[in-house]
């Protein structure tokens, strides 16, 4: 007899990122520049990915893109199946505060606000009613516990990284986007809060897209992407 059992094939896991042939062009004196030319690849959920090259490649200017803070001359971005830029730019930050967190060079604090009630704000912004204990929790995660009613400006560029550190994570985004993230960091410190994000990200599971120049993070990451002259230049 014949065993009329089917054997159950797994279904494909849908990305959590599609950047589908994405340009960008700008109007200058001298006519159209092209910063970015059929940008095409796929992020699965869970993974990092390091988007490499020089200085003006375009690598930022596709973090933007993905963030939907920019928009494409011509393609798209796609998040867990949702073309972004069918999204009004309302919706568009709604999806961003839902499923996005960020880091960046500058560390982007708000200056008025203690390290608390920066970490707070991201959860506050969508109603969440346990913002205080999650934000002291994720500052106690990051090491700055005791720093929790401190201004930035009191803080060390590398006590304010992790305080971004902690906003970025504590809405348990489904993607971080960090660029350059140590750039303003003297080495053994950058070193630190590297550790820190990738232990976070693997705390966490989140899909970690970072723009570095430094091609020994680059290494720590599952997959590179190369930009040169705004094209994809390898992918390993």
């Amino acid at each position: 007899m014949s065993d009329s059992r089917s054997t159950s094939v797994p279904a494909e896991v849908e990305p959590i990122i599609a950047v589908d042939h994405v340009h960008k062009s700008v109007e200058d004196s001298t006519g159209s520049l092209d910063i970015l030319r059929d940008i095409d690849f796929r992020l699965q959920p869970k993974e990092t990915v390091a988007i490499v090259g020089a200085s003006g490649s375009g690598k930022s200017t596709l973090l933007s893109i993905i963030a939907g803070l920019d928009t494409p001359s011509r393609g798209t971005v796609r998040l867990a199946g949702q073309d972004l830029f069918a999204l009004n730019e309302d919706d568009r930050a709604a999806v961003r505060g839902q499923k996005m967190g960020f880091v960046f060079q500058s560390f982007q604090l708000m200056g008025n606000l203690t390290a608390l009630e920066n970490v707070m704000l991201p959860l506050e912004l969508v109603g969440d009613r346990n913002a205080r204990a999650m934000a002291q929790e994720m500052l106690t995660r990051v090491g700055l516990g005791q720093r929790l009613n401190h201004y930035p400006k009191v803080l060390s560029g590398g006590e304010q990284q992790r305080v971004a550190l902690a906003r970025a994570f504590v809405v348990r985004p489904a993607v971080l986007l960090a660029d350059e993230p140590t750039g303003s960091l003297d080495f053994a410190t950058g070193e630190t809060i590297m550790q820190l994000m990738f232990e976070l990200n693997r705390e966490q599971g989140t899909t970690l897209v970072l723009v570095t120049h430094d091609r020994a993070i680059a290494a720590r990451c599952d997959r590179r992407i190369s930009i040169e002259a705004g094209r994809v230049a390898a992918i390993d």
